[in-house]
């Protein structure tokens, strides 16, 4: 459970830098305007599941939402930028929001495997085990 509330952590962390992005005027920027709200939104949405519901998908959207999050940053990096949007790896935000969405990332799949690892065998897997 430890690794599930510290996924969700990270993954609601990158979502409230990401609405308050949104409040502070990135909502003025067509198409990333738009993305930083739905990602504040999805990304809430997603840290509760992962608390709430016992199942892989919640942990598996923490990951995606990490990966997904933190390559659209890193392609606004890029001298095309994102939908006409440039960034810079500079300031509290930025740094913020990369690393809780690393940390989502990275503890997600861990809790994957972890749990994985622990789940009760069903007694046809078990048979299937044995040989």
């Amino acid at each position: 459970m430890v690794l599930r509330v510290l996924t969700a952590i990270c993954v609601a962390v990158s979502a409230v830098v990401h609405l308050y992005l949104w409040q502070d005027g990135m909502k003025a920027v067509d198409v990333v305007g738009p993305a930083f709200l739905l990602n504040g939104v999805g990304g809430m949405v997603i840290a509760v599941l992962v608390i709430v519901w016992r199942h892989w998908l919640p942990l598996l959207g923490a990951v995606g939402f990490g990966v997904a999050t933190l390559t659209a940053f890193i392609i606004s990096t890029t001298p095309s930028g994102f939908f006409g949007v440039h960034e810079r790896w500079v300031g509290l935000p930025v740094w913020l929001s990369a690393i809780s969405e690393v940390g989502a990332i990275i503890l997600g799949v861990a809790a994957i495997v972890v749990e994985r690892r622990h789940a009760p065998i069903s007694p046809a897997g078990a048979a299937l085990r044995r040989g």
